[in-house]
């Protein structure tokens, strides 16, 4: 069986469409161009706004023209991450996809149903001209996985919507009516590289294996991060064996929990034994600490050509003291809904070389003061390492408007139709929809989608009955939307 086998193929066929082109965060050239041209051909109107977003309409089905206007939403790009062995291109190389019994996953690399599923479905309602509904407008937003660009340049004139439908959410029957904000932090150094001792010898110590995960569905799983694991090892490794760092490299996007990290050391050549040892040991000490969650871990060591320079051993000890003292993970959940993360940071990115050291991490929270108290946690624990740290991208929290209509119709809607509850929540990833709030705040906004599983992972996984209850739910719920 594969992806064109599986029903709806309203929604599957404009996914594998959708597979095809390459549209990983800050490379939307061509998804652009594709769904412009896809929305030409069906007689859509569609153009691209001065945010990178695509927006189209559709005029209501006759005798549905009095409904409540609603904005469809999702966002065209996704997060780009692979397995070692994977050779994938994620700027030229369309997705493969294969049917794993209900789930469909991708070869190798992330599916990209986040959020292409609820692109999908925005592409299925907008070229079906069966469907009851009232008049519609879509919002295709860019590059939502690393700056949120687009909502954040969204014009206030752009959209007319009464309702916003987020197609962002990940687990069928749920209705999100909340959301974290986030901001990313920046932490830099730049020193004086120095000579290595021509005498040592060098290595690369690599740690895979690990699951890693959305920074913000799974920052609660108790997963492992790599770069955290390695400053550990690292720390070690100096004080036992005399190690240099040259350089360093661990995860690749603020909002994936990093699966991989490499450094570059030297070290005595009389104490390479020392260091397979240690590895070793860490390498058990982190699979016991982790047993049931991360079984995998590997850490490999491997002889390199000996680097000409490397990092200043009083700037070494400095940043890997910083490294290792800097909170990630969940902070606190929040108070009043004990089983939400409310506070939580990703030490997502590490690259340390060539005269630079900078650390990349992602902090959340549905708390403003509670975020701001992270940012003075990095500018303590940083600035003592010398660092300059700076924010940017910051978005607030989607406060939760606990009597939306909406929220109210579509899990009694739910429920109708498929005899059992839905559930009305708040997450503590970060979602479009805060920021469209700001720019419409009489908009009434919910977020909701299939089942999705290890976002932002090669594992990533769509379950396939949850999109076709979701495509009869959604073709119900806009038959329904009541009048202005």
């Amino acid at each position: 069986m594969t992806i064109h086998d599986l029903q709806p193929q309203a929604i599957f066929g404009n996914f594998h469409k959708l597979t095809q082109v390459p549209r990983p965060s800050g490379h939307l050239e061509k998804i652009q161009q594709f769904l412009l041209s896809w929305a030409a051909e069906r007689g859509i109107e569609a153009y691209k706004d001065g945010g990178e977003n695509i927006v189209m309409r559709k005029p209501a089905t006759p005798g549905f023209e009095h409904r409540k206007l609603c904005t469809m939403q999702a966002h065209m790009d996704m997060v780009p991450q692979k397995t070692d062995e994977s050779t994938h291109n994620f700027e030229t190389d369309p997705i493969e996809t294969w049917v794993d019994g209900e789930w469909l996953k991708a070869k190798g690399t992330t599916l990209g149903s986040d959020d292409g599923i609820g692109v999908a479905c925005i592409m299925a309602v907008f070229e079906d001209n069966t469907l009851r509904h009232g008049p519609l407008e879509a919002l295709i937003t860019s590059d939502e996985e690393t700056c949120m660009y687009g909502v954040n340049h969204l014009a206030a004139d752009t959209l007319h919507g009464d309702i916003l439908l987020n197609i962002d959410h990940e687990s069928e029957g749920e209705f999100c009516i909340g959301s974290a904000g986030g901001v990313n932090v920046t932490a830099t150094l730049g020193y004086k590289e120095v000579e290595t001792d021509a005498t040592d010898a060098a290595f690369s110590i690599t740690i895979s294996g690990l699951k890693g995960g959305h920074s913000g569905l799974e920052i609660n799983q108790g997963r492992a991060n790599a770069n955290k694991l390695m400053a550990r090892l690292l720390r070690q490794a100096i004080a036992d064996d005399d190690a240099r760092l040259c350089s360093w490299q661990g995860g690749n996007m603020r909002n994936a929990i990093p699966r991989t990290a490499e450094i570059v050391v030297t070290i005595p050549a009389d104490n390479a034994d020392d260091l397979r040892e240690l590895a070793a040991y860490c390498q058990q000490t982190f699979r016991d600490e982790y047993r049931g969650v991360e079984d995998t871990v590997d850490i490999a060591v491997e002889p390199v050509a000996l680097p000409a320079m490397q990092v200043p051993e009083e700037v070494q000890d400095n940043l890997v003291s910083a490294i290792l003292a800097c909170h990630d993970g969940v902070l606190r959940n929040i108070p009043s809904i004990p089983h939400i993360v409310e506070t939580s940071s990703n030490m997502a990115i590490i690259h340390i070389g060539q005269g630079k050291a900078e650390v990349l991490i992602l902090a959340r929270s549905s708390c403003d003061t509670q975020l701001e108290l992270e940012q003075e946690m990095f500018e303590s624990v940083f600035g003592m390492a010398g660092m300059k740290v700076e924010y940017g991208g910051q978005y607030g929290a989607w406060q939760p408007n606990f009597d939306s209509p909406i929220a109210a119709q579509m899990a009694a809607l739910y429920e109708r139709m498929y005899q059992r509850p839905a559930k009305v929540e708040v997450v503590h990833a970060g979602l479009e929809c805060s920021l469209i709030g700001q720019v419409y705040p009489k908009m009434d906004l919910i977020s909701f989608g299939p089942t999705l599983r290890s976002p932002h992972t090669p594992n990533e996984r769509c379950n396939i009955p949850s999109v076709g209850r979701f495509w009869e739910f959604l073709k119900t719920l806009l038959a329904e939307i009541p009048e202005a």
